[in-house]
């Protein structure tokens, strides 16, 4: 058997701007880019099984992992918007020290899901949304 253990490699959302997502998520969340950059070769629409895609990237430094966030074209159906608790609905979870202070230094057209709630694990927590609804949870552990 190969040794290859599994790591995990990075948290990848589509986007359907990708100049301002990674605004956003350099504006809000201090992340710094990592790297941009473009493949539209046919292993690449093989591998994501969209005939003839291409995608546009930006690897973000979310202090040691990485945000990958990914524009496509041919875009394809929207379906952002889940809530928490729909099957397949993902989020990014990023660590703050203080939760309401994040919060209290939001821009103002972030929409948030709630104001930060003190869960029974001792975690502060809230929810944001992205410019394409995708879920980021701030999170004081």
């Amino acid at each position: 058997m190969v040794d290859n253990d599994p790591s995990a490699h990075h948290f990848g959302t589509t986007v359907s701007d990708l100049d301002a997502a990674v605004d956003f998520y350099t504006d809000v969340f201090g992340f710094d880019v990592a790297g941009r950059f473009e493949i539209g070769d046919e292993n690449f629409a093989t591998g994501v099984d969209v005939e003839g895609a291409t995608g546009s990237f930006a690897h973000l430094d979310g202090d040691g992992a990485i945000v990958e966030l990914v524009e496509y074209d041919p875009a394809g159906e929207d379906r952002t918007g889940l809530d928490v608790n729909d099957t397949g609905a993902k989020h990014l979870g990023v660590s703050v020290d203080d939760a309401d202070a994040f919060y209290a230094d939001l821009p103002d057209d972030v929409e948030t899901l709630s104001e930060p709630q003190t869960t029974a694990s001792g975690a502060t927590i809230f929810f944001v949304r992205d410019p394409d609804d995708n879920l980021v949870e701030v999170i004081e552990p």
